[in-house]
């Protein structure tokens, strides 16, 4: 199997193709190629929306050929935090990429004029985008759809307006339903002038042993599908743990304000899947069906004519635009859900931001002057999907703060103590201890699908662990994910892919490691991503972790911020930092 990676300028609207065997060799794919290529192509103090920060997207060895491997890596400098930037997303990009060829594409330069990109099989062009330019995300892929081959092998990723206007969190939407959602990435595509990206291809993958290959194929497939592994990601999905952290007063409410809901039955993956579910489908290459789409019915008339939006849902949403805006809907929390879909705009920030805008207004940080009258008030579903559009329109200062995320817009406006951000990304929903806040802290995206520390807080539950024993577990998790983030397989499988499991399925593409060349693997792409973070600014040291932690009950009691720095201390001197 030949590595190849396609590289494309913008300014000059040059593409070319090198084969890049040994990169492959040494970093696998997916998160460890991209961390690599973003090295090489982004030189150090890099602006990230100058022509010169790259993007990068790629999939790893195991994508288009085994089940559940659905994901693609993007890795650019993020305009959020001002270094490493990362997502993840499923769809059929990382199918429609291996389909034409490509195991990573490197992205550069700016278009002259809005663009996007067209890649099919070998041949690359890129196309005026000037009549879409404006146009929702959601718009652009039906547009997109009816003027760019490769139906049903075929992905199209795009933003919408906010990306358009430079919002700091805006998303990438990746075939309709799934995103690249952290970090900034749609703003970077913007500041490229790039509205689109459509690939498609025609290529097949060849195995070197069948045999061998549809052994550990069907062993896989077994596992996902006839055990119990990955069936509660089919039946309500990952809503349904708003109603087990609100149990365990884990549920990020109001700001973390509280950590439990009142309302929360309300909002519950049950409910959802009750009243609001239509339809359950899977990311290209995946028998699960995790995908939870709702039905949205609004009015667009006062003579009773009504429009059905479908709208896709899961925890994170809830929790950030629901529980930590104290919506009490399930109807309202879809609307709001909508109204990012249609800006690009990344839920978990978007909610985490007008969080921290509804208590600086309750404490008279801000007033309605500068809210331009819009009642930012808990439940207020109205209020707030207007502040979410006036966040991209930017049209006073106080909105374009919010577009720059809670941490800038605390520094700038007050009330830091609750901006609710860790290495300046807005946090994930989960108030469960203190492993919770060092995962997301100490991670190199700051995200809790870095090393999963709300799990570990929640094992801690049931089996007491010391700091310590948090801090290795912490670790592990965040060195084996940077092995599975370079296959590039779900998340959500890793019941399915064990070691064993990992080592047979690369084995049977021909690709030989041994369980320590794993292992080595996941440290050395980890070590390589802060190599990157502290090179662009990032001190672990110097990190805030906000106070309101320390002063909102937890799943785990109260976490002090005596316990956060005794395990940073334990942290950096287990991976061996000064």
């Amino acid at each position: 199997m030949l590595r190849k990676v396609l590289y494309i300028d913008l300014t000059r609207q040059e593409s070319w193709v090198e084969e890049r065997q040994k990169l492959f060799e040494s970093w696998m794919g997916g998160t460890g190629v991209g961390i690599r290529l973003l090295q090489e192509e982004c030189p150090p103090g890099t602006d990230p929306l100058s022509p010169e920060s790259p993007i990068i997207l790629s999939i790893g060895p195991l994508n288009g050929v085994f089940p559940v491997a659905t994901k693609t890596a993007a890795t650019f400098k993020s305009p959020l935090t001002g270094n490493l930037g990362e997502s993840y997303a499923g769809g059929r990009l990382s199918l429609a990429l291996r389909f034409a060829g490509h195991e990573a594409v490197v992205i550069k330069g700016r278009a002259e004029r809005p663009s996007y990109i067209s890649i099919n099989d070998q041949e690359v062009r890129t196309k005026d985008a000037t009549s879409i330019w404006g146009v929702d995300a959601q718009t652009t892929g039906i547009i997109l759809r009816d003027r760019e081959p490769g139906v049903g092998r075929r992905s199209i990723i795009r933003i919408g307006p906010a990306g358009e206007a430079g919002v700091r969190f805006a998303c990438v939407m990746v075939d309709t339903y799934r995103h690249f959602g952290r970090l900034g990435l749609g703003a970077v595509f913007g500041s490229k002038n790039l509205k689109a990206l459509a690939v498609s291809g025609t290529e097949h993958v060849d195995v070197p042993d069948i045999k061998r290959y549809k052994a550990v194929y069907n062993r896989l497939y077994r596992a996902a599908v006839h055990t119990e592994v990955m069936e509660k990601y089919h039946d309500i999905g990952t809503s349904v743990n708003i109603s087990v952290l609100n149990w365990l007063r884990g549920l990020p409410t109001k700001n973390f304000l509280l950590s439990s809901f009142p309302e929360a039955e309300k909002i519950g993956g049950e409910v959802f899947a009750e009243k609001h579910l239509i339809r359950r489908f899977s990311c290209a290459g995946c028998p699960i069906g995790c995908v939870h789409i709702a039905a949205l019915k609004t009015a667009f008339s006062e003579h009773h004519e009504f429009e059905v939006r479908r709208v896709s849902y899961d925890y994170e949403p809830i929790y950030s635009l629901g529980s930590n805006l104290g919506v009490k809907t399930a109807e309202g929390i879809l609307q709001l859900i909508d109204a990012c879909e249609r800006l690009g705009l990344d839920v978990m920030s978007a909610g985490v931001v007008l969080s921290w805008a509804t208590e600086a207004l309750e404490k008279g940080l801000i007033t309605e002057k500068e809210t331009m009258g819009v009642p930012l008030q808990w439940n207020e579903v109205e209020g707030y999907a207007k502040a979410l559009n006036l966040m991209v329109r930017a049209p006073n200062e106080f909105y374009a703060s919010l577009g720059r995320g809670a941490e800038y817009a605390a520094k700038k406006h007050g009330g830091l103590e609750y901006a609710m951000t860790l290495g300046g990304n807005e946090v994930s929903g989960y108030h469960t201890g203190p492993a919770s806040i060092v995962g997301q802290l100490v991670g190199s995206r700051h995200s809790h699908l870095d090393n999963a520390g709300y799990g570990i807080d929640q094992k801690a539950l049931k089996k007491p662990m010391d700091l310590e024993t948090m801090v290795e577990e912490i670790i592990k998790e965040d060195n084996s994910r940077g092995v599975f983030n370079s296959l590039v397989a779900c998340l959500f499988a890793r019941g399915v892919y064990s070691e064993e499991n990992i080592i047979d399925s690369l084995g049977a593409v021909g690709i030989i490691k041994s369980k320590d060349d794993l292992e080595s693997l996941g440290e050395r792409i980890f070590q390589e991503k802060y190599k990157f973070k502290v090179q662009e600014g990032f001190d672990l040291s110097a990190a805030r972790v906000p106070r309101r932690f320390f002063e909102t009950v937890s799943a785990s009691g109260m976490v002090t911020a005596e316990m956060v720095q005794e395990m940073l201390g334990i942290y950096r001197k287990k991976r061996g930092w000064s």
